[in-house]
């Protein structure tokens, strides 16, 4: 039996091609589970604790496709220093630290989430030049095999100016990765993921 047997009914009739689907989404089974399924998230939106150094701040966004409609099912992910520029996990101070600097979100059906965090110091870059604080971040999306990385500055932040990593983006294409400030410790940033004003994505 061939592959275009399969897609012939009991009594002959061709169907055609069906039309191709991408694999999942899962991300809510096991890796944002809470408020949909009994279980706790293994990280989630609220990366503050009462150790963590840093000005408390929310980070909220919205998630769309190359035609700006919302993607309601993608996980983000974020990595981050804390105030001081220290990544936990690798500055010995931060050894006992209930800070892990790690952050996972769903989006919503509108394509938003958000992040309850502290504002990141700035971090040491190439050839000993200074990063201005920024927040990593991972995308997962339905037709995405391998993840999306972006980044979060934010426009209040002198240092900007000076950034080697923001330097290599063209001047135009910058303020795709700039959070605006909205209010005290409120910022906001939408992502997209193609055509106009596509948000500018970094080799793993």
């Amino acid at each position: 039996m061939t592959s275009e047997d399969l897609w012939k009914g009991a009594e002959g009739a061709d169907f055609g091609i069906m039309p191709s689907q991408t694999v999942g989404p899962y991300f809510a089974y096991a890796l944002t589970p809470r408020g949909i399924y009994p279980l706790s998230d293994l990280a989630d939106a609220n990366l503050v604790t009462d150790d963590a150094v840093g000005e408390r701040i929310r980070v909220d966004g919205c998630l769309t496709d190359g035609n700006g409609s919302p993607i309601p099912d993608a996980m983000i992910e974020i990595w981050q220093a804390d105030g001081e520029g220290r990544y936990p996990g690798a500055d010995p101070a931060l050894s006992n630290a209930k800070f892990k600097g790690f952050g996972r979100a769903h989006c919503d059906p509108e394509g938003s989430f958000f992040f309850k965090t502290v504002k990141p110091g700035p971090v040491p870059g190439p050839d000993g030049t200074m990063q201005a604080p920024h927040i990593n971040v991972g995308i997962f999306a339905r037709g995405i095999l391998r993840r999306l990385f972006t980044r979060i500055y934010f426009e209040d932040e002198p240092g900007n100016a000076g950034d080697p990593i923001l330097a290599l983006v063209p001047e135009e294409a910058r303020q795709t990765l700039i959070a605006h400030r909205t209010g005290d410790g409120a910022y906001t940033l939408d992502i997209r993921l193609q055509g106009e004003n596509e948000t500018v994505f970094f080799e793993a």
